[in-house]
């Protein structure tokens, strides 16, 4: 007993050093994959083959790693190399920061370096600092400016603004002009940062001095040493006008028939100026006239020749009073005055005038109703003054004489405002002149409404297609009913009248335009097509309405991830619910080694609620200790060998395999199997005995071991007692005391129930043990070592006497045959995967 309690501690030590050690690797493969990044900043423009920084290095790799870790950039444009002997990061490509980045402040080229054995991804980032290699530069060479000797000093004048590709303090600082006695240059900033000259008059220019300058205009940058451009200014100054014009009449005089056409001639006017150039450049035009003249002529601006440009009327003006100007090209002004007399004609037409006009006309009023009024007069004289009247064009209406020059117009026959909301006829007044002169006057006579249509839906019944998760208040579609009435019998309005059950809630119609809205958001999965239907009614009285209907169909995303149900996801999740709640065992798989490729070990099984293509899932294999020793059938799920089992497989296998769906974007879920490598569950029963020993932590270890000592304390009392109980009692042990079963241990079948999920092996067995035996066997502690278990699990004996054939000698009574037996209950072996 003493040698197996040292077995058992030593056990327990080594279990406990794997349990320190397991984390610190755990730690180290964590800490070892997790992503970096790496800096580096260098000048722009470097030449190729420049060093960049020891890549390798700063990775923590060193030189004699690098051929198997195979160190290696991915980047779009490969503007760096790593040397495969060093590590070293150089420059492959020419850096031009202006080309990589325009006019950001910072730049800056991003790429992965990834090694092999394992693989790993570090990112890198080099930053380009910019240089100053760019002079600034203007827009033009050469600036043409024209300022007249009367500018008075203080004036400004922009200059525009010169680039400079780079940034920072390289960029463009400001402007220097060349010495003279004139102008001086000042820099401005706008809103957008830019800096731009401004030319300055200090001191009055004098054309008779000077004629013209040419100064030269330099842009500065801030870089070291500092880059500049330069442009030409020509300043042309220019001379004053100091004489105006003067016309060679003060007063002009024309005649013009009121019957002349538009651009008939009236006459020329001329002025002559004593400067020279542009001041010598006259310019005739109109003063200051009403409009109404200034409508009827036009005088040309370069000859001075006056044009009629609208018809004339002796019976509204019989003469005008025109106001030339001629200006020349420095601004002064000369005046004159052209008399324009008007001989009159007989061109006058009779005059038509709607004094009243009943607009609209209810459709259903009765035929003679009065509908307008209209006053007729010609301005002429005799029987160029006699007038009749007339309508034009098709409308159920009639003109009818009254007395005075008036004329009545009266409905003809019933109206309909559906088929015509109005009409439009023209009085037609005809004098009796040679040749005679006729005029007409528009009436417009508008038909109002009355309620006698219902409104009509465009379609009879709608259809949407709205994708799942939309907003609530996301716009479905329009529905768009219209009305034949006008006003308020043709105003539309919309709302809910009924539809499919439970409908309603999910949309409502805004009441003016017919828009459809969504209430809430649409879940494919719990309703794939609904209806309402939508009413439309009038503001008629009484009201009419129609009703549409409106079928909504959800269209599906990809918006639940793949639902594992085999094995379960959960399983193994309950070690971190806390201290007090006992871990959930994980659900495992034995295989035995004699195992072939191609032996199922298991089917992945899950589901999405998505439908389509985002419910199609695929499975990956994509952990596991021994890659090459199982696959998974990527549309079916299943898990096979993909060799034969061999004795150096590690027998505690855990796999990781992902399952994807094919939406866009995929979704996934991942499914742990834990895999055992053991001909019989028997053989595997001590590696998952172990594992389960390995997961408690320090503190229930303790608990436990106090626990178990207490009650093989209180065991060993009570098998006292009933050994002395016996004793006195040869008859045999009480009814309470007798066993429980007397069947032998029996193992149930090794297949596992649907359920294993929870983690449990599904077979219980029965222990019988003296009570003299109890404190020393130990059967009932947690965890039993193998050989123990072994034992115990496979030759324990039944509850009551030995048997004649156990290992007393023959004929002779066991020592303990008197002795009663004490009969352990079933009990499940919980196991524990990691």
């Amino acid at each position: 007993m003493a040698g197996r309690q040292r077995q058992r501690q030593r056990q327990s030590r080594r279990r406990a050093a794997g349990r320190v050690l397991l984390p610190a690797l755990l730690l180290g493969l964590c800490c070892r994959a997790a992503p970096e990044r790496v800096r580096y900043a260098i000048p722009e423009e470097l030449g190729r083959g420049s060093l960049v920084g020891p890549l390798a290095r700063d990775l923590g790799l060193s030189p004699a790693d690098l051929p198997a870790r195979q160190l290696r950039l991915s980047a779009e444009k490969q503007y760096f190399g790593v040397s495969g002997e060093t590590g070293n990061l150089y420059v492959s490509e020419r850096l031009d920061r202006e080309e990589m980045c325009g006019e950001a402040a910072s730049c800056s080229v991003s790429f992965e370096a990834l090694v092999q054995n394992p693989l790993n991804v570090f990112h890198v980032e080099v930053a380009i600092q910019d240089i100053n290699d760019n002079a600034p530069r203007f827009l033009q060479d050469s600036f043409q400016l024209e300022i007249n000797e009367f500018t008075s000093p203080g004036a400004r004048f922009a200059l525009g603004t010169a680039e400079d590709a780079d940034v920072g303090s390289n960029s463009l600082q400001g402007y220097e002009l060349e010495a003279n006695g004139y102008f001086a240059v000042e820099v401005k900033e706008s809103q957008d940062g830019s800096k731009f000259a401004e030319l300055v008059l200090r001191r009055a220019l004098d054309r008779e001095s000077e004629q013209s300058l040419r100064l030269v205009l330099t842009g500065l940058d801030g870089g070291e040493p500092p880059r500049s451009g330069t442009a030409q200014l020509c300043i042309n100054v220019i001379d004053a006008n100091d004489n105006p014009p003067v016309f060679a009449q003060d007063r002009y005089r024309a005649s013009l028939r009121e019957d002349a056409p538009p651009g008939w001639r009236v006459l020329n006017v001329s002025a002559s100026d004593a400067d020279a150039g542009t001041n010598a450049r006259i310019t005739y035009g109109f003063g200051k006239m009403p409009a109404k003249v200034l409508r009827k002529f036009v005088v040309d601006a370069e000859s001075g020749t006056i044009t009629l440009q609208e018809a004339l009327d002796f019976e509204d003006t019989r003469g005008y009073t025109l106001l030339v100007e001629a200006r020349d090209g420095g601004g002064l002004v000369a005046h004159c005055e052209v008399e324009v007399e008007v001989l009159d004609v007989n061109d006058n037409a009779p005059e038509v005038t709607l004094t009243s006009v009943s607009s609209p006309v209810p459709e259903d009023a009765p035929a003679g109703t009065v509908v307008a009024l209209v006053k007729v007069r010609d301005r002429d004289s005799g029987e160029n003054g006699q007038v009749s009247c007339e309508l034009s064009g098709e409308a159920p209406l009639s003109i009818v004489a009254s007395s005075g020059g008036s004329y009545k117009v009266v409905t003809a026959s019933a109206l309909d405002r559906e088929q015509a909301p109005e009409h439009r006829v023209a009085v037609v007044a005809r004098d009796r002149g040679s040749p005679a002169l006729s005029s007409r006057a528009a009436l417009v006579l508008e038909v109002s409404d009355v309620n006698d249509n219902a409104p009509v839906f465009e379609e009879a019944a709608y259809s949407a297609y709205v994708a799942e998760n939309n907003a609530a208040g996301a716009p479905v579609l329009r529905v768009r009913a219209r009305d034949a009435d006008a006003g308020a019998n043709g105003r539309v309005s919309y709302w809910l009248a009924g539809g499919s059950a439970g409908a309603a809630p999910y949309v409502s119609v805004e009441a003016r335009s017919g828009a459809v809205y969504a209430q809430r958001s649409f879940d494919y999965e719990q309703c794939r097509e609904f209806a309402v239907a939508v009413r439309a009614q009038d503001g008629g009285a009484p009201a009419r309405s129609s009703t549409a209907t409106v079928r909504v169909f959800v269209l599906d995303r990809n918006d639940n991830a793949p639902r594992v149900l085999w094995p379960a996801a959960g399983a193994g999740a309950g070690a971190g619910a806390g201290a007090g709640a006992a871990p959930a065992a994980a659900p495992f798989e034995v295989v035995p080694r004699s195992a072939e490729a191609g032996y199922l070990v298991a089917k992945v099984v899950a589901v999405d609620a998505d439908a389509g293509r985002n419910a199609w899932l695929s499975y990956e294999l994509v952990q596991a200790p021994e890659p090459a020793l199982f696959r998974v059938g990527l549309h079916s799920g299943e898990v096979r060998t993909a060799r034969a089992v061999s004795e150096r497989d590690a027998a505690k296998q855990r796999l990781v395999a992902v399952v994807k769906d094919h939406g866009q974007p995929a979704l996934s879920a991942t499914a742990t199997l834990h895999v055992v490598l053991a001909e019989s569950l028997q053989e595997a029963l001590p590696e998952l005995s172990e594992r389960a020993a390995g997961a408690d932590s320090p503190a229930e270890l303790q608990f436990y071991l106090v626990l178990a000592l207490a009650l093989l304390s209180a065991l060993f009392l009570l098998s006292v007692a009933l050994a002395v109980l016996a004793r006195v009692r040869r008859a045999g042990p009480p009814a309470v005391l007798r066993c429980l079963g007397a069947q032998r241990f029996s193992v149930a079948g090794a297949a596992f129930p649907a359920d294993f999920c929870e983690g449990t092996l599904p077979y219980s067995y029965n222990l019988c043990v003296a009570p003299g035996r109890a404190v020393a066997e130990g059967a009932w502690l947690p965890p039993p070592p193998p050989s123990l278990a072994a034992e115990e699990l496979l030759g324990a004996e039944p509850c009551g006497k030995r048997s004649p054939t156990s290992s007393a000698g023959a004929g002779e009574p066991p020592a303990d045959a008197e002795a009663p037996q004490v009969c352990k209950p079933a009990q499940s072996l919980p196991l524990r995967l990691s």
